[in-house]
């Protein structure tokens, strides 16, 4: 009798134990909680796929200078940016295509206020296949060659060979802008094969003689040729001379959005590095055109 009080009595006594063990251990993780969130500050950046390798180069640079700072970045394109801007799951938006009034409209009815940030500039370099002898289009056979209406190298100077043509999927701000300045509302060609990424669409232009397909200045590489284009004018090259100045048709600004009304300290120096002369010679390095020198 007295070894089995004896054994009852150890036992509530170590029950009591871990109770208390387990007070004191989940009254401490709030302080370990609070501490963390002081010293470990981020902010998440999505959206354009033309624009992803850039902001990466960016934030890396800037969390090397800024230890203790995190700067998360994902792409998904433009469309998907906006989208999760709009939602406030992230603070900046990158877009390689102006926000819709629309969706400027869905941004300020959840007390967002977008303010736009030109971090860049680009040109939609339209490339075909090295072995491809045409080197320039007009708009209007761009147009029809995507459409349908010109279905053979030979209709615009070319080889007697059937065109395949590649194009960015809808949630690309490179697709809404193709669709705005060369397309003019006419539809795809039913066989149109699309890409989700601009390195998608150079390595199946490397491959095919016969292909077409547009991406963003800074993924051309000696794999395919760029076309220089016409809108009705002298037919333009890429580069970054002439999209900076603007004359090549195909040039465009690549953006940040913030919230304007409730912008972070670290996202508002975030962009200020992005704009820096140090933030401004990684837009170089990665490809594109700085928008100041």
């Amino acid at each position: 009798m007295a070894n089995k009080l004896k054994r009852y009595t150890l036992l509530t006594l170590l029950v009591i134990g871990f109770v208390f063990l387990e007070i004191g251990c989940s009254a401490a993780a709030p302080v370990l909680e609070s501490t963390a969130h002081v010293t470990a500050q981020n902010i998440s950046v999505k959206g354009s796929d033309t624009i992803l390798p850039l902001a990466q180069a960016e934030a890396k640079e800037f969390m090397k200078e800024n230890s203790g700072k995190i700067i998360s970045v994902s792409g998904g394109g433009s469309t998907a940016g906006i989208k999760a801007f709009i939602n406030g799951k992230v603070n900046i938006a990158t877009t390689s295509r102006e926000m819709t009034s629309q969706e400027i409209k869905a941004a300020k009815a959840k007390g967002i206020k977008p303010v736009k940030h030109v971090i860049a500039y680009d040109g939609i370099t339209v490339i075909v296949n090295p072995a491809n002898n045409v080197s320039k289009l007009t708009f209007n056979q761009l147009r029809g060659i995507y459409n349908g209406s010109i279905s053979n190298w030979k209709q615009v100077g070319g080889k007697n060979k059937p065109i395949s043509i590649i194009a960015r999927d809808n949630s690309s701000g490179t697709y809404a802008d193709f669709q705005k300045d060369v397309m003019q509302g006419d539809k795809y060609r039913s066989d149109v094969i699309t890409k989700s990424t601009n390195k998608e669409i150079v390595t199946a232009v490397s491959k095919d003689s016969n292909a077409i397909g547009y991406i963003g200045f800074a993924y051309l590489n000696k794999k395919t040729k760029a076309l220089s284009l016409s809108n009705g004018k002298d037919y333009v090259y890429p580069t970054a001379k002439s999209i900076s100045s603007g004359k090549y048709p195909l040039s465009r600004p690549l953006n940040f959005y913030n919230n304007g009304k409730s912008s972070s300290d670290l996202t508002k120096k975030f962009i200020d590095f992005v704009l820096s002369t140090k933030g401004q010679k990684i837009v170089s390095e990665v490809g594109f055109v700085p928008v100041k020198k």
